[in-house]
């Protein structure tokens, strides 16, 4: 499984602080083996960090993008959503992609409004404080409904490829160096 967010904001903490460890713990507990989950953290030093984010995508089985206005304004994610999106055109089957709805859909491309998502927008507080409150009890049983119905996925996925499609973002056009002014 690869959780797919983007590296800024409210979104980054709340994967980091709440979602990723709650829904590798309810996995824990509702797969036969150890959840294999990719999260880009952690990366040994000096590698080459497309290649290594490339080959998790190659390898994974799901996606789970955290959908935020943010999320879309990324070319990283995006490629991510496309390489993921072409897997399950290649293979005649969707599900592939398992959206999880952090804010705002108003704004979202058409592509991804199509989709039907977990709305997890009420617990989308990224602080640690929100462990504290009332409503942490009502995301966890939210979390393990979402672990229940990945692992359910997980047998229906196609068997893995090493040739699967993978996008990357163009690289960005250079800018203008400035000139220094004297």
């Amino acid at each position: 499984m690869f959780i797919s967010y983007r590296r800024e904001g409210n979104p980054y903490k709340w994967v980091k602080h709440h979602f990723f460890p709650r829904l590798r713990d309810c996995l824990a507990d509702h797969l036969a083996d150890e959840p294999r989950m990719f999260i880009d953290e952690g990366m040994e030093v000096g590698s080459v960090w497309p290649d290594h984010l490339e080959d998790a995508l190659r390898r994974t089985r799901i996606l789970v993008p955290v959908c935020s206005p943010q999320y879309f304004r990324s070319r990283w994610c995006l490629a991510e959503w496309h390489s993921m999106a072409e897997r399950e055109r290649v293979v005649g089957q969707q599900g592939l992609i398992y959206p999880v709805l952090f804010s705002d859909s108003d704004n979202f491309p058409s592509f991804a409004r199509e989709r039907s998502w977990r709305d997890l927008k009420k617990w989308n507080k990224p602080d640690l404080v929100f462990q504290q409150t009332v409503r942490w009890i009502d995301f966890v049983e939210e979390i393990e409904k979402v672990a229940i119905d990945l692992s359910q996925r997980l047998g229906r996925v196609p068997p893995w490829k090493p040739d699967w499609p993978i996008q990357r973002p163009d690289p960005p056009m250079p800018g203008m160096t400035p000139l220094p002014r004297f």
